[in-house]
């Protein structure tokens, strides 16, 4: 699978989020977990003191903003966004800065203690949410079981272009969402196929 492949990694996380239900439990928390996850690194020590550089204290909310391992991940998922797809790509890379920039400032107002643990506690409720949405709807395991890097890096992408194509219509290119539902329904198709093989094989 090419790394900038789109159609691609939207059918294989497609296959695994095909349950309206699913999908909209996936909405209401994979970003959340973006944010709570920038809120966690936080605390930890900046890779490089900014002020150094002679930027002025504004620019950093008086320190708040660091240049630290959240931005460095920030930055990288938002590239690999756009490298996707350009336009869906800009509106994904503007929320990741904004869950780091939101993330920062919330973080730097709780506290190290208290932004753990508050990062802590959102990680698990958005965590259990989303194993019970594969669980009791989905009926399949999670994506990040069979590919974990896959996963993490398409979720908050997926659920924004979910969005984008249900509220606005919204495709990368002509015909790239028919082709990704026969992608999806055929490796929908191949995983039940497998599953009933194992059935057979125990009976």
């Amino acid at each position: 699978m090419g790394l900038l492949d789109l159609e691609k990694h939207f059918a294989f996380y497609g296959a695994y989020h095909s349950n309206p239900i699913n999908i909209f439990i996936h909405i209401i928390f994979v970003w959340p977990i973006v944010f709570t996850a920038l809120l966690l690194i936080y605390p930890a020590s900046p890779i490089y003191d900014l002020s150094q550089l002679g930027f002025p204290s504004s620019f950093t909310l008086d320190g708040v903003l660091r240049l630290n391992v959240g931005l460095v991940v920030t930055a990288a998922y938002a590239l690999f966004y756009i490298c996707l797809d350009n336009r869906s790509g800009f509106v994904a890379a503007f929320m990741c800065f904004a869950c780091w920039v939101g993330s920062s400032v919330l973080a730097d107002r709780l506290g190290p203690s208290l932004a753990v643990k508050v990062g802590l506690a959102s990680q698990l409720l958005c965590w259990t949410g989303q194993f019970l949405g594969h669980g009791l709807f989905e009926k399949r395991a999670p994506a990040l079981l069979d590919n974990l890097a896959q996963a993490f890096l398409m979720a908050p992408f997926f659920v924004l272009l979910e969005v984008l194509q249900s509220v606005f219509g919204y495709e990368p290119y002509p015909g790239f969402q028919a082709s990704v539902d026969a992608k999806v329904e055929n490796g929908i198709k191949e995983w039940r196929e497998k599953k009933q093989i194992k059935k057979n094989k125990l009976t």
